[in-house]
């Protein structure tokens, strides 16, 4: 008798026991396989909000498990939404800056930018031909592109008209889709426009440095066109302020091993230098 209720007594913790695992198992594959995508967007908002989370934050919230969060955060940290941290994110600030008017990002950093552009004309002596990006950064420094009447610029900005309307520089518009809030010209149409000349040097700029990911951007339609100037060139100007190095960004741009030169506005740090002559990257600041 004594055999026969422990067994029915095992019989049915058993049973309890695999209804709870079914629950916990349920619970955790509706999730991913329900709200994966929805379950990411919400992670999004609140780093943003939140600006710093933690993991174990996220799990309770999210009714996931921790290492399911740490998942989602590498997939985040992938697209240059967050950098991780221990135990956590941060929200990257450079994200929500995406979207600013050019003339809004012409004066931060202005006084950088014109440093920056006063150590490009070294490069800009004896070229005959360049391509440029819409950035702030390079808008200074074609400022200084020596007006002999010469020298032929490719760009896919329109600020740039408005810039040189007394010049005896050849401008060439890329043409395509208008952005009004970058000033720039994007699209299919500038692509394959960029494609049918070889220029010289390329003046590029972006949103970040990093060693592991290389040139990193947050338009994604913005580095397309880039990606594009860089192939058409023979060398490769990086400009950019000490502020860009060793963040991350959205979209890769180009492998650090693309560009020819960094012009920067101060000294990086020495795993920068080090890292630039041991790749065969002249570093100019």
């Amino acid at each position: 008798m004594l055999s026969k209720e422990k067994s029915l007594a095992n019989t049915k913790e058993t049973g309890i026991l695999l209804e709870k695992e079914t629950m916990v198992s349920g619970v955790e594959e509706g999730t991913e396989s329900m709200s994966s995508k929805e379950r990411l967007m919400v992670i999004r908002q609140n780093i943003q909000n939140m600006k710093k989370v933690s993991v174990a934050e996220l799990s309770k919230q999210c009714a996931v498990t921790e290492e399911t969060i740490r998942r989602d955060l590498d997939k985040l940290e992938k697209e240059g939404v967050v950098t991780r941290i221990h135990g956590g994110a941060i929200w990257n600030s450079d994200v929500q800056k995406e979207n600013v008017h050019f003339y809004k990002r012409l004066t931060k950093h202005l006084r950088e930018k014109q440093n920056i552009a006063r150590k490009t004309v070294s490069l800009l002596e004896k070229r005959s031909t360049i391509i440029a990006d819409s950035s702030t950064t390079v808008m200074e420094a074609l400022k200084l592109v020596p007006d002999t009447g010469e020298v032929t610029i490719v760009t896919n900005s329109t600020e740039v008209f408005r810039e040189f309307q007394q010049t005896s520089l050849h401008i060439i518009s890329t043409g395509g889709e208008f952005n009004t809030r970058s000033l720039s010209l994007q699209g299919q149409l500038a692509k394959a426009n960029i494609a049918k000349y070889n220029v010289s040097l390329a003046l590029i700029s972006c949103k970040s440095l990093n060693m592991e990911k290389g040139v990193l951007d947050s338009n994604e339609n913005e580095a397309e066109i880039k990606k594009r100037m860089l192939e058409q060139a023979d060398e490769v100007a990086l400009l950019v302020d000490h502020s860009k190095f060793d963040q991350t960004a959205f979209v890769c741009l180009s492998e650090l091993k693309s560009v020819n030169y960094i012009v920067t506005d101060r000294r990086p740090s020495d795993a920068w230098v080090a890292y630039c002559e041991e790749h065969g990257i002249q570093l100019i600041y």
